[in-house]
C-alpha cells in the first residue's frame, strides 16, 4: 500500500469535512451550494483526476480501505463536475469487478449522477424534501424492487436507509427549505447550467 496516496486523499477529505463542520455551525450548510467548499470540491476533483491520471484508480490495494472509501467520497461531492463524475463511475464500476471497490461505493454515484440528471435513483440513496416537510428517496426506477438491488449492493433495506439518512439530518441541524418551489428552481437552473441536463 501507498501510505502517502493513502494520507493524501484522507487529508483531503477531511479538509472539506472542517469546512463543512464550520458551514453547518453558522448555520449557512443549507443554504445553497456554498461557494468555499464548492471551490474546494473542484480542486480535490482535479487533484484526484491527476492521481487517476498518473497511476490508475487509488483502490484498496493502493490507498487502503480508508483512503479508497476519501478517493470515491471526493468524486460523490464533485457535483460542478458532470463529466468528471460520470468518468470515475466508468472507472469504479470496473473497480467492483476487480474487487478493488466495494459495491455500495458504485451504488451510491449511479443514483449521484441520475439524481442530477433529473433520472430515477436506482438504488434509493440519494434524499430531498418533499411537499409535506420530510426528507425522502427522490424518485426510484422499479420502486418495488429497490431492496433487491440494494441488497446485491450491500446496503440496508430502504426504509431503514432512510431512517438513517432522517436522524443524520436531525443531528446536522438540516431543515427543510423556506420555499421549497424556490429552491427547486435554483436547482434545475443550476443542473442546466453546470451540464447536468440535455
Amino acid at each position: 500500500m501507498d501510505q502517502n496516496l493513502r494520507q493524501t486523499l484522507l487529508g483531503m477529505v477531511d479538509e472539506a469535512r472542517r469546512v463543512r463542520a464550520s458551514l453547518i455551525a453558522d448555520g449557512s450548510m443549507f443554504q445553497g451550494y456554498n461557494g468555499d467548499l464548492r471551490a474546494i470540491h473542484n480542486s480535490q476533483a482535479k487533484a484526484l483526476a491527476d492521481i487517476v491520471d498518473r497511476q490508475g484508480w487509488p483502490g484498496k490495494s493502493r490507498a487502503g480501505e480508508d483512503g479508497a472509501a476519501a478517493a470515491w467520497m471526493i468524486v460523490q461531492q464533485a457535483i460542478g463536475l458532470p463529466r468528471f463524475m460520470r468518468a470515475c463511475l466508468e472507472i469504479i464500476e470496473a473497480e467492483v469487478a476487480k474487487g478493488e471497490v466495494p459495491r455500495w461505493q458504485m451504488a451510491l454515484l449511479t443514483d449521484r449522477i441520475r439524481w442530477l440528471e433529473g433520472k430515477k435513483q436506482v438504488y434509493g440513496t440519494q434524499f430531498d424534501w418533499d411537499d409535506k416537510g420530510e426528507l425522502n428517496p427522490v424518485p426510484i426506477e422499479d420502486a418495488a424492487s429497490v431492496d433487491a438491488r440494494r441488497a446485491l449492493a450491500d446496503l440496508v433495506p430502504l426504509a431503514e436507509g432512510t431512517q438513517q439518512r432522517r436522524r443524520e439530518a436531525a443531528q446536522n441541524g438540516e431543515l427543510p427549505p423556506g420555499d421549497l418551489a424556490a429552491r427547486r428552481r435554483e436547482f434545475e437552473d443550476w443542473a442546466q447550467a453546470i451540464g447536468w441536463r440535455d
